[in-house]
């Protein structure tokens, strides 16, 4: 498979600290992958880079091969790489369409007019289609301030593929959604973007959600890549367990499968 995103030599420091060192990683089209690591490991950090919201101090970031170094985070978003974050990026006090309207016209790159309204029939059946395969359909009309927390999730997420970008970036998608729903969450998410053959990396902390939903994890610690290859080996991994998981963690239990 080719290469879809690809980092090379990729630090930033602020003064003395340095949050992220010579981080090499190429991501190939269609994967699922998970990045984990402790608070202030470097995974946002590496994210953040990666989307153009921070500027690296050094080395270079190659989208679909074409170097996006001090390109802006919009223009990465229409180039075909998406993003959302741990908090949904959503307007409370609008209703989810009106949320999905705004998304479109972003990811456009259309400038607002008073004399081209936002709510286009083409934008809405656009909209409807992905909260379709959302499954969110029935909240199209809702306040977002009043949809539960894992709906919310959804929205925010289905907002960043509205533009069908070729690779998805989560910051946490499972967080503030109860162990309840995590699972049936994800399986949604997992289920649309492979039905479009999205490349997706994604930063968890839950190691159960990492374990059943990727084909890869990198472990970062320190700044640092750790690990880097399937579930199994990263997690099993001492230097994962000690720094990162901080217990052994069972894979194959997680897995369903037996040693």
């Amino acid at each position: 498979m080719s290469s879809i995103l690809e980092t090379r030599d990729l630090t930033r420091t602020f003064g003395a600290v340095v949050a992220a060192k010579d981080l090499n990683v190429t991501i190939s089209q269609g994967e699922i992958v998970g990045v984990i690591g402790s608070n202030g490991a470097g995974k946002t950090t590496f994210i953040n880079m990666v989307t153009g919201h921070l500027p690296p101090s050094s080395g270079d970031i190659l989208f679909d091969g074409n170097s996006v170094l001090g390109a802006k985070s919009r223009d990465i978003t229409r180039m075909g790489m998406a993003r959302s974050f741990q908090v949904a990026q959503l307007f409370p006090k609008l209703t989810v369409m009106e949320n999905a309207m705004v998304a479109l016209v972003a990811a456009e790159g259309t400038q607002p007019s008073f004399f081209r309204p936002l709510d286009t029939p083409q934008r809405r059946e656009q909209a409807d289609a992905i909260f379709t395969e959302f499954g969110v359909s029935q909240y199209r009309d809702a306040l977002v301030s009043t949809v539960p927390q894992g709906v919310r999730k959804l929205v925010d997420i289905a907002m960043a593929l509205v533009s069908r970008p070729r690779m998805l970036l989560l910051d946490e998608p499972t967080s503030g959604v109860s162990s309840e729903e995590k699972f049936a969450l994800m399986d949604t998410v997992m289920a649309v973007v492979r039905q479009h053959g999205v490349t997706v990396l994604f930063v968890e902390h839950d190691m159960e959600i990492v374990a059943r939903y990727v084909t890869r994890i990198i472990a970062f610690y320190s700044g640092e890549i750790i690990a880097d290859g399937p579930p199994r080996s990263v997690l099993g991994d001492a230097k994962v367990q000690e720094f990162v998981v901080g217990h052994h963690f069972d894979v194959n239990a997680v897995l369903g499968e037996t040693a």
